[in-house]
């Protein structure tokens, strides 16, 4: 396998692109309900008020949940696993994993409130060796069984020496929508956007047992920030 090259190009996104549509329809929308509103019935200043108000912090609500910072990850890339994740980790255990490796794996689970950023960074660098989306429920994110009955995207990562981490976006009782741009046979890097997942969820980190790892139970993480592991 070649050396892989670090990508530090990136845009510079104030709105992740996953939100624009939608938060140009919702503008429209609100606005066009607004300039009716006043149009239509000048007299009701009052409940006018208080409905703008209200779409105006709905809107304000919608455009920091797209929210996109540029991050570089500050550190040497070989050998660590990055959060993929802002949020806060939620599970840290020994479990079998049954769809890709078969064997037991340590899980780290990062779960995101609606009010962290909701992009998802690749937590190494390698090769995209399998990429899928599997449907599901909609359980609440923190519970266990999410992990194997909601919906979810599953991401296998072969690192230049060869070792694989698989990472699953699962969608929640809020998150519908999963979005995933890894394709198999491209490499992938740290500081790359994974993916996204509208309205809050988690992300689950599968590890060889061999890892060290360097979180807790209730950290929060960064996403392309913490270091969740590093390869002895």
């Amino acid at each position: 396998m070649k050396k892989f090259k670090r990508i530090r190009k990136l845009k510079d996104y104030r709105i992740h692109r996953e939100g624009t549509e939608i938060l140009i329809v919702g503008f429209l929308i609100f606005a066009s309900i607004s300039f009716l509103l006043w149009f239509f019935l000048p007299g009701f200043v009052v409940l006018n008020s208080l409905l703008s108000s209200l779409f105006l912090v709905t809107y304000l609500l919608m455009v920091n949940f797209f929210r996109s910072p540029k991050r570089i990850f500050p550190g040497d890339v070989d050998n660590v696993v990055v959060a993929p994740a802002d949020g806060k980790v939620v599970v840290i255990e020994k479990v079998f994993e049954p769809d890709h490796f078969k064997d037991e794996r340590l899980q780290v689970s990062i779960f995101m409130s609606p009010m962290n950023v909701h992009a998802n960074w690749y937590p190494v660098d390698g090769v995209i060796k399998r990429s899928e989306h599997q449907k599901g429920k909609f359980h609440k994110a923190w519970l266990p069984k999410a992990s194997t009955e909601n919906e979810r995207s599953l991401v296998v990562i072969e690192m230049e020496d060869g070792r694989e981490i698989l990472v699953r976006q699962i969608a929640g009782a809020m998150a519908r929508r999963i979005v995933t741009y890894a394709s198999v046979g491209e490499e992938c890097f740290i500081d790359q956007h994974m993916g996204f997942i509208k309205f809050g969820s988690r992300v689950d980190l599968y590890l060889p047992l061999d890892v060290d790892l360097k979180v807790e139970l209730n950290q929060k993480t960064v996403g392309n920030g913490t270091v969740i592991a590093t390869f002895k």
